[in-house]
């Protein structure tokens, strides 16, 4: 291959995946295959992302040079042919592509496809260097890229590596995927990353806390040696941004909610991390750590309970625990004078060597790429350094106005300025102090209605939209403001940041540029205003979020949901604080399905047994959701007495109100409780009650639930005909509604309502179709019963490894997650039992240690025929290189 290598870069230097499709046609598909490639923090390399100016035959021929992985996506155009050339330049790519490994998808078409694009299909379909696949729209396609490219690192790159015996190349599935991407590069702490890592390397430390005035640069350099180090940790360095948790009690929740281990109120959240980072050897980063100093007991008694644990800080502070050792940050080297007679004068050359320096020309080249450090400028330049004594955020905030200001008139300003600021607390260090006045001269560079913006923008916690803004700080609904325009002036100023997320776009503030806001906020009076305002908002996102979250819209409002669960937080916290207790209640029930589904139950709880526990009056429909929330979930795994009084309660408390949907739900608790206590007659008749009741108020969703739960007593009674005609109803209502989750859960007990009866072939179809579902929607749950169901085919059919390594999988998965499985509904076990204690014990104990090693990716695609996205047999594979290797 010819072109350009050395002269065009792509746009990253990771491992790099080139995405060669159709531009117009595919546009959503290229969108969506973009989002796939940086979830798994991997770099896509894309002919719109590219460098201009380069002839484009030129420009992605240098682009597959040095490209790792290929991608094709195929729709029903060929593409256009120029005239000097015989294929067009989607052939032309795939021909180029060589010996890279190939993804190919096809997207599925009631059309005709131009004629040469067939030829092509042919050509691939037969390259048995070549997967392909077909998928339906372009949400399908992030689904199935993002597995089959960890599929694709976890087997067939660690598979190549002679080092990687079979027992060590599973990989977490999502090592440093929580890490954030930086766009920009780490400058002048080569020293410092090189320190960090030599202390983490010391057997006799396990936590490090990186200390410093904020805006030193701790989170960069941070997430940099967390990514060096990823080699040295198997099982993942995961990142954990404390910055939006006020509460040290919600500490253990944050590392769980990062590490994918779900609270869902059975159990502390702290045991459920020992049991998931058990024989893990795993790195947390807690970053912006200050502001909760005394949970940093949690972090000394899951050090002290698991070995191959290691935790690396950053904060303001020490944590003052046992084991800790500081690491402490100070600012970027500046240039000095050179001695000679002119007052400051510096050597051209000694400047460029700088760190500081470096740092602020980089900055000022983003906003003005023709900026460079001349003879000229170089004394202005580096007294703006020193003025700003080398911390790097107050470095940034200065480059962003060089397309405005030149440095000898952003250093007259700087002089003028610093001095007299008292935007912070005089009590900080000198260099805090440094931060807090760069950025309040910059503030004074704005406008008016951009400073009043930036002070209301503090009451966001974590991310937000432009819908979220235009709503919270536009209450007095003057349609001359431009709210977007005044963001992009922000965003321009480096006092917000813009991130791209899978639907929209997000903005986020550093925290202490928040901090700073906050007290802009709270010195004009208005904080409780905008609070209000801002709990009043979310109140109408998750009234929304209820009415379309058991839909067809059901993974877009939980991704949307997921971005902005600190701000839901947030607005449960202002009720609660404020003691309304009406609002508390009906805003954490109105998004009953998000909390179940993204495991956040248990938090919930919490926040309902503080209702209850104020002493204070509520009306029915408030105690009855507090009792609901505080009950429904402690009888899986607490079945004391007056729980299903409690439950009971609250169903009567519901009923008194004209709330239908309400006492339905809640009498399907009731049902379930009366379930696990073995009473299958009883529960079915609360059920029937619970099924009239969603009928009554047209609860689709409701009604497929209740079908569910009266399959299961069936099930229980030996009923497994009419189990099954229950089932089967649910499913037609899941699927007509296009509820996803719900379909799983249906299509999964009907799989074993087959097995029941006999019919092994369709019991098989049902549960994969159901793991199948559960993968593409990320539902871990699902999973986990996908992959214990399919333990019992395995067990039903004789082959003993099979059902072992399914068993192991699952069982790895709850417990890495904090999955509980309650006894009730655990079919599986009436399988595992005698593959346990009989003769092929140790056989089925083998395939158990080596599921357990599997992640959920490499779980789900074992498990499945390669016709549904599994592998052929990744196990056989792994011993066939190992043999070789050996």
């Amino acid at each position: 291959m010819t072109g350009l290598s050395s002269a065009i870069r792509t746009p990253d230097q990771k491992l790099r995946v080139f995405i060669s499709s159709t531009l117009r046609e595919l546009a959503p598909e290229r969108k969506s295959a973009r989002v796939a490639v940086e979830r798994l923090h991997l770099a896509p390399v894309m002919f719109e992302l590219g460098a201009r100016p380069h002839p484009p035959r030129d420009l992605y021929r240098a682009y597959l040079e040095q490209s790792n992985i290929f991608v094709g996506i195929y729709g029903d155009r060929y593409g256009w042919v120029a005239p000097t050339e015989s294929v067009s330049g989607l052939e032309d790519e795939f021909n180029l592509s060589g010996a890279l490994p190939k993804l190919i998808y096809i997207r599925e078409t009631d059309g005709e496809r131009e004629p040469r694009l067939n030829e092509l299909l042919d050509r691939i379909r037969t390259d048995d260097t070549a997967s392909f696949k077909y998928f339906s729209d372009a949400d399908a396609l992030t689904g199935l890229l993002e597995a089959d490219l960890a599929i694709l690192l976890a087997e067939r790159f660690t598979a190549g590596t002679a080092a990687a015996p079979p027992d060590q190349d599973a990989p977490a599935d999502e090592a440093l995927s929580t890490f954030p991407s930086p766009v920009t590069e780490l400058i002048g702490r080569s020293r410092e990353v090189a320190g960090l890592k030599r202390t983490l390397a010391r057997e006799s430390v396990r936590l490090v806390t990186v200390t410093g005035p904020g805006g030193m640069g701790k989170t960069r350099l941070a997430i940099d040696v967390g990514e060096d180090l990823a080699p040295e940790y198997p099982d993942g360095v995961y990142f954990v941004d404390l910055a939006p948790v006020q509460d040290p009690a919600n500490v253990a929740t944050a590392i769980a909610q990062t590490l994918g281990v779900r609270n869902t109120g059975d159990g502390p959240v702290e045991d459920k991390l020992v049991m998931a980072l058990r024989n893990r050897r795993v790195l947390l980063v807690l970053d912006n750590f200050e502001q909760v100093l005394p949970a940093g007991a949690v972090v000394a008694r899951l050090l002290a309970a698991l070995p191959s644990l290691n935790v690396l800080v950053t904060s303001r502070a020490l944590l003052r625990v046992n084991g800790e050792h500081n690491f402490e940050l100070g600012p970027l080297a500046q240039p000095h004078p050179n001695g000679d007679d002119r007052a400051g004068a510096v050597h051209l050359a000694a400047a460029r060597r700088s760190p500081a320096v470096t740092l602020f020309v980089e900055r000022s080249r983003a906003v003005r790429p023709d900026f460079e450090l001349t003879g000229e400028n170089v004394e202005a330049v580096v007294r703006i350094c020193v003025a700003l004594d080398g911390v790097p955020l107050a470095l940034e905030l200065a480059a962003a106005r060089i397309r405005l200001l030149s440095p000898d008139l952003m250093l007259a300003r700087l002089d003028r300025r610093l001095p007299l600021l008292s935007g912070g607390m005089t009590d900080l260090p000198a260099r805090q102090q440094t931060l807090r006045r760069t950025i309040e001269w910059s503030t004074q560079l704005l406008g008016d209605e951009e400073r009043q913006l930036l002070a209301q923008l503090g009451v966001f916690v974590g991310g937000f939209t432009l819908e979220a803004v235009e709503s919270v700080c536009s209450a007095d609904d003057d349609a001359d403001t431009d709210v977007l325009s005044m963001l992009g002036v922000l965003v321009d100023s480096s006092l917000v940041r813009q991130e791209e997320r899978p639907r929209q776009t997000y903005f986020t503030m550093l925290a202490t540029v928040r901090e700073y806001a906050l007290e802009q906020l709270e010195a004009s009076g208005s904080l409780d205003a905008l609070r209000r305002a801002h709990a009043e908002y979310y109140v109408g996102v998750a009234a929304a979020a209820d009415r379309l979250l058991d839909g067809e819209q059901q993974g877009e409002w939980m991704s949307r949901l997921v971005d902005d669960r600190e701000n839901l937080r947030a607005c449960e916290r202002f009720y609660l604080d404020k003691g309304e207790w009406e609002s508390a209640t009906a805003f954490a029930w109105s998004l009953y399905l998000y909390w179940w589904i993204g495991g956040h139950l248990g938090e919930v709880r919490g926040w309902m047994d503080e209702v209850l526990a104020a002493d204070a009056e509520l009306s029915p429909a408030a105690r009855a959701r507090a009792l609901y929330f505080t009950g429904a979930i402690r009888f899986w795994q607490d079945p004391v007495e007056g729980i299903t009084q409690t439950l009971t309660e609250s169903a009567e408390l519901f009923a008194q109100e004209g709330l239908p949907r309400a006492q339905a739900l809640t009498l399907v608790s009731v049902a379930l409780a009366a379930l696990e206590h073995g009473n299958a007659e009883e529960a079915e008749s609360v059920l029937e009650t619970s099924l009239h009741l969603f009928r009554s108020a047209g609860d689709r969703w409701g009604e497929a639930m209740a079908l569910v739960s009266l399959g299961l007593a069936a099930v229980l009674q030996q009923k497994l005909t009419r189990a099954l005609n229950r089932f089967e109803e649910s499913l037609a209502f899941t699927l007509r509604q296009k509820d996803q989750l719900g379909a799983t859960i249906a299509l999964h007990h009907c799989g074993w309502a087959h097995l029941f009866l006999g019919d092994v072939p369709a019991a098989t179809v049902e549960f994969e179709d159901a793991l199948v579902r559960s993968r593409d929607v990320g539902h871990n749950e699902g999973v986990a019963y996908g992959l214990e169901a399919l333990t019992a085919i395995a067990a039903q059919t004789g082959d003993v490894v099979r059902a072992g390594r399914l068993f192991g999988a699952a069982l790895s998965l709850r417990e890495q997650t904090g999955l509980f499985n309650a006894p009730s509904i655990s079919f599986h076990r009436a399988w595992v039992g005698p593959l346990q204690g009989g003769a092929q014990g140790a056989e089925f104990a083998k395939g158990e240690a080596e599921g357990r090693r599997l992640n959920v990716r490499a779980a789900v695609s074992y498990a499945l025929p390669p016709a549904k996205g599994g592998a052929v047999d990744l196990f056989e594979e792994r011993l066939s290189v190992s043999k070789d290797t050996e």
